[in-house]
């Protein structure tokens, strides 16, 4: 058997990727930890709960206070109501998202992936539960060496029935979004939910079980792609997790690090405990630097804060800090910062003018709404009685939860102009009212007759209105009146 450049044979079959080492990370208690148990315990909360929240929106309307309505194809958030037509707040929401994302990029790195990360946050609380039926780290990988024992079966089978009831639950919660939830928890109960409902909590069940309590790291690592986007949008001035190489090195043990500071020798802070690298969610070692599957979650810091408190050195040698001041620190010179620079202030100012578009429209809102379709073929008609007749398809938009009756008017036509509406009667030849059912899209056709004699250019301007006259709200819409 022949040997290639490398030094391996030709029957020899190397792996393509390094196989997945399972990583137990420690529990730390610390600033760091603490943020991140009050996220996870707002967003869980929030996400598990809020459709439970009610909201009186008045008669006829769900009182739920967020609820995705898909048969009346509405979005409902607390006093916000979007219908189909507002698919643009959604979007405005989506591109609001990003630049906040931006931002926080800007600012501290890649602080959403390690406090608001979905991902996270679930994976956060699976660690948890290992952690109290198997016990900590070291147990763990103490019983990784040890044959199974009935007492280790039975915490891994209390462990995954834990786990699954977890991910049931948020499966359970995501569909509750989508229906009344009492109702609906009710039905599930009794078996007589949609069968809709069912699929999808298996889905987000499996889903959820799968990610946080198997894949974990692997998820942020290998399938996220938000780490390499982030890489190539950071810059020097963002605050990243990093380590002090100017305070640490050279590293080794307590003892010895005494022994050299005795001796007049270069003495490092850091003991190479370790510690760092065992609360590591993705089980990585902060001090070899900059690394992609570092999620910035800063546990690493409240396990070095600990050591440095015990051993009397001051905080601070694994720390959020920018690119800019490694260097510096390397120098001998002081921290700077700069949170305030040119790319900072456009993501906020985008943010803010985003924030105040969608509030805008918000607030001016109406509750009336109103869409014109001229006929295309074709255009106009010319009658027998030597008028032309043009036929539009309209819309009319009741959003509020009331019956109405709106008034429909033809404003700016010449007097001898006329309007009729299939399946409406007026005797006002340019007003008609048109009674409308509550939250809902009525579709008229309309015709509008040019008497005989009337001066007439090819493409005549034409405003539809349609009112309130409870509220007075109105809206305008303009056309063109066809001509031969």
């Amino acid at each position: 058997m022949k040997a290639d450049a490398q030094g391996t044979s030709a029957g020899d079959h190397q792996p393509l990727y390094e196989k997945a080492k399972k990583v137990f990370p420690q529990s730390v208690s610390g600033t760091f930890r603490s943020i991140k148990w009050a996220f996870m315990a707002v967003a869980l909360g929030f996400y598990y709960f809020t459709p439970f929240i009610r909201w009186d929106r008045g008669p006829g309307a769900p009182d739920q206070a967020v609820l995705i309505d898909f048969p009346a194809r509405r979005f409902y958030f607390f006093f916000i109501e979007i219908w189909p037509q507002e698919v643009y707040y959604l979007t405005g929401l989506l591109i609001l998202a990003s630049i906040m994302l931006f931002l926080m990029n800007a600012l501290a790195g890649r602080v959403w992936c390690g406090y608001m990360c979905p991902q996270t946050v679930w994976t956060d609380l699976f660690f948890m539960v290992e952690r109290w039926i198997e016990g900590d780290r070291r147990v763990q990988l103490k019983n990784q060496s040890k044959p199974m024992t009935a007492k280790r079966v039975g915490q891994k089978i209390a462990k995954h029935i834990v786990w699954l009831m977890i991910a049931w639950w948020t499966g359970g919660a995501w569909v509750l979004y989508f229906a009344d939830a009492p109702t609906l928890v009710k039905e599930l109960a009794f078996g007589e939910a949609p069968m809709v409902a069912y699929v999808w909590i298996g889905i987000l069940t499996a889903t959820t079980y799968v990610l946080a309590g198997h894949m974990r790291e692997q998820v942020c690592v290998y399938m996220c792609p938000w780490p390499r986007i982030q890489a190539a949008l950071t810059d020097e001035w963002a605050l990243n997790v990093t380590y002090r190489t100017d305070r640490g090195e050279p590293r080794g043990s307590l003892k010895r690090m005494k022994q050299r500071a005795k001796e007049g020798l270069p003495a490092g802070d850091c003991v190479d405990c370790g510690q760092c690298v065992a609360v590591c969610p993705t089980g990585i070692d902060i001090r070899d630097g900059a690394q992609l599957s570092c999620i910035q979650c800063g546990l690493c810091i409240d396990a070095c804060d600990a050591v440095m408190k015990k051993i009397g050195k001051p905080r601070g040698l694994v720390d959020y800090d920018t690119d800019i001041n490694i260097q510096r620190h390397l120098e001998g010179k002081d921290s700077i910062y700069k949170f305030v620079r040119p790319r900072t202030i456009i993501y906020v100012t985008m943010i803010l003018g985003i924030c105040a578009l969608m509030l805008g429209t918000l607030i001016n809102r109406q509750l009336v709404d109103l869409n014109v379709l001229h006929d295309r073929n074709p255009l106009y008609v010319a009658l027998s009685d030597g008028s032309i007749r043009n036929g539009y398809t309209i819309r009319l938009i009741n959003k509020a939860t009331t019956p109405k009756n709106f008034e429909l008017s033809l404003e700016g036509a010449p007097e001898g102009f006329l309007m009729k509406a299939v399946g409406v009667k007026s005797e006002d030849p340019q007003k008609m009212i048109v009674p409308i059912d509550a939250d809902i899209t009525k579709e008229l056709r309309v015709q509008v007759f040019a008497p005989k004699g009337e001066k007439l250019s090819k493409s005549d301007p034409l405003v539809f209105r349609v009112k309130d006259p409870e509220t007075g709200e109105a809206e305008n819409v303009s056309d063109y009146f066809k001509a031969p």
